[in-house]
């Protein structure tokens, strides 16, 4: 059965499309979605609502905090509330940045997964995996502001090669495997690189193990063992 997956990389397409169409009928003229524009916040408040069930609630203080901040532009934006009502509670800001130090001091180790599809997404926080499964397929990494590390150490390949689809932008995606896999990205960096930082392995082959796509603007991506 085909697997059916709300991505984070799909949803982020889809608002990428929706701003893009929204500014190609504004500067041909030949339709205008420019209202549209007064619903951008509820756009972030989306993708925040969205880390937070990805992560299983485990990364809070990031997503609540564009939560919370694309919320109230929502409501200044709609007339529901005056801007100076709103900039009186910047202090809030301050004090979930410091909740985020505070948590940071008891960040969880990362949880095993021994599904063979993994789903990741980062958004102002970071993400962490271990995979366990014997049989892993593929993997939908996105850090957007942010970091996502995935670890395939202990994971197996049933048919090689397995695939991971990565977005980064302003941001940072490690993925951690065996030193012997032969790996090959096709990633495309925009102001950003790709590397495999692993030393070479004694072991080698020339078939592939596992394949890294995707897209790095302004960020990092990294193999690391």
């Amino acid at each position: 059965m085909a697997r059916s997956r709300l991505t984070a990389q799909t949803l982020l397409g889809g608002i990428v499309v929706l701003i893009g169409l929204a500014l190609l009928g504004r500067s041909t003229g030949l339709f205008d979605l420019g209202a549209l524009f007064v619903y951008v916040p509820s756009l972030f408040v989306l993708l925040g609502l969205y880390a937070l069930v990805t992560g299983g609630l485990r990364n809070l203080v990031g997503p609540l905090l564009v939560i919370l901040v694309a919320g109230a532009w929502q409501l200044v934006a709609l007339g529901v509330l005056a801007a100076r009502d709103v900039l009186q509670f910047w202090p809030l800001l301050i004090v979930l940045f410091g909740l985020s130090l505070l948590l940071g001091q008891y960040r969880a180790r990362a949880r095993a997964d021994q599904s063979d599809h993994v789903l990741l997404f980062a958004f102002f926080g970071g993400s962490e995996r271990r995979v366990t499964a014997d049989a892993f397929r593929s993997a939908d990494l996105t850090a957007l502001f942010g970091g996502v590390e995935l670890d395939l150490r202990d994971a197996g390949i049933a048919d090689a090669p397995a695939h991971v689809s990565t977005t980064t932008i302003f941001g940072g995606t490690e993925i951690r495997v065996p030193r012997e896999w032969n790996v090959r990205i096709d990633v495309l960096p925009l102001f950003g690189a790709a590397e495999d930082s692993r030393p070479r392995s004694e072991e080698s082959h020339e078939d592939v193990d596992l394949v890294v796509t995707g897209f790095v603007a302004f960020g990092g991506l990294e193999l690391l063992d």
